[in-house]
């Protein structure tokens, strides 16, 4: 992306925060009851700072790090070019951004005005040109915007995002329409049983008990309507994907209350992390779950 193009496209980006700022007001009055796909325009600061300002964040980017990585080298030496990546709900895209630095051509989507701002802020202190699209909307609206709605993706990444639409499943039209053949699909998602677990460690019995409880989505992190792992596997069945590649992310640092020993090494802690991310039974305890799944023609 040249100067001048950066320069235009951040321009729309700050253009685009009034008008998401009028549209979350708008979702504001909707009923309660009612399940909308969720932005974190009005609580991207928060949102930067809970999720990635501390040893929780750093060990989701490692984990994803070596997941990603590893794979896009060796499909980018197999097809001996640069892949093509999609990253759809992508938030601060910080694994997007990473990729982009390492040569691949990368689109980078988000509904959220605020979040990618922050995103592209991230992408311009990167001293390489990088060769991102990036696209505020929701990922319904994504594929008018794409060229010709027939633009295909060597990989496509979906972290976070599942949780968070009203629709879950629904997304997985738009991938099988947008992977290329042998392309790969990486998903990450909140893992609900690691809440069922969390609460049972700490003694919150009383919340287990409340069939009716939900966490105040205006400021919680904690989705209300996670997808399990069995559910997202049987779409990927539904939909005809292997998967080659399960981790769980902050297996064990999360059910710890009492940071002793190797607990105050964050070098350590993320160590550990790596070599049971994706050892029986500890993955499946994960907060999150990467499933890495390819669709071959």
């Amino acid at each position: 992306m040249t100067q001048k193009e950066s320069q235009a496209s951040s321009s729309s980006i700050k253009q685009a925060t009034n008008e998401a700022s009028k549209q979350a007001i708008t979702a504001s009055i909707v009923q309660s009851d009612t399940r909308t796909d969720r932005s974190f325009d009005a609580i991207a600061d928060h949102f930067e700072k809970k999720v990635y300002g501390g040893l929780k964040g750093d060990i989701r980017l490692a984990i994803l790090r070596r997941d990603i990585f590893v794979y896009c080298a060796q499909m980018s030496q197999m097809l001996g070019r640069p892949l093509r990546i999609l990253d759809v709900g992508a938030g601060l895209a910080q694994i997007a951004i990473e990729l982009a630095s390492q040569g691949h051509r990368l689109v980078i989507n988000d509904i959220s005005a605020n979040m990618l701002e922050k995103a592209q802020a991230n992408a311009e202190s990167v001293e390489k040109d990088l060769d991102i699209r990036w696209y505020i909307c929701p990922y319904q609206e994504l594929e008018e915007k794409l060229a010709s709605n027939t633009e295909k993706f060597d990989l496509i990444m979906c972290h976070a995002l599942l949780e968070w639409l009203a629709e879950p499943a629904a997304v997985m039209n738009f991938f099988d329409r947008h992977l290329s053949a042998n392309g790969a699909l990486s998903l990450c998602f909140y893992n609900p049983a690691s809440f069922d677990y969390r609460n049972l460690i700490m003694g919150n019995f009383n919340l287990l008990d409340n069939s009716e409880y939900k966490a105040d989505n205006e400021k919680s992190l904690t989705p209300n309507h996670p997808v399990a792992k069995e559910e997202v596997e049987s779409w990927l069945r539904a939909h005809e994907y292997q998967t080659i590649l399960a981790s769980g992310l902050r297996v064990f640092h999360d059910y710890a209350p009492l940071k002793r020993g190797g607990h105050n090494d964050p070098d350590a802690v993320i160590r550990m992390e790596l070599r049971y991310s994706q050892l029986e039974p500890y993955k499946w305890l994960g907060r999150y779950l990467h499933i890495l799944a390819t669709r071959h023609a």
